[in-house]
């Protein structure tokens, strides 16, 4: 079993920053796929950041430049840092894992990712 566990939401004006935590524990290869998703009230999830086999990284248009994902393999803890958030950036946020390289087309979909966390809530007010 893989456990995936959030923190790091809550709620900050617009221009803001925060930084989202995800722990990684269990039965998880040594090679393998980490990503944000993110899903505001009335939409669809969508992927945001993710990082493949610890290297690559893949960005939604609509954060790059202001998220950054990383990956700390001493505390296997996967990072999001948002900054300049904006109030569109509302909502929850998952992190999610698979072993091994979803490949660049899936990367950002939620279909390759097998290993879900609860969500952490983020409130961007204008």
């Amino acid at each position: 079993q893989v456990r995936l566990v959030e923190s790091g939401g809550g709620s900050v004006q617009s221009g803001g920053s925060l930084r989202l935590s995800c722990v990684v524990s269990g039965d998880i290869t040594r090679y393998f796929s980490m990503a944000w998703f993110r899903q505001a009230p009335g939409k669809q999830r969508e992927g945001i950041a993710a990082i493949r086999t610890g290297v690559n990284t893949h960005y939604r248009d609509s954060v790059k430049g202001r998220f950054t994902i990383s990956y700390d393999k001493a505390r296997s803890t996967l990072y999001l840092q948002m900054n300049s958030l904006k109030s569109e950036d509302t909502a929850m946020y998952y992190c999610a894992a698979k072993s091994g390289d979803p490949g660049w087309l899936l990367v950002l979909q939620d279909l390759a990712y097998p290993y879900w966390g609860q969500g952490t809530r983020v409130t961007v007010s204008s």
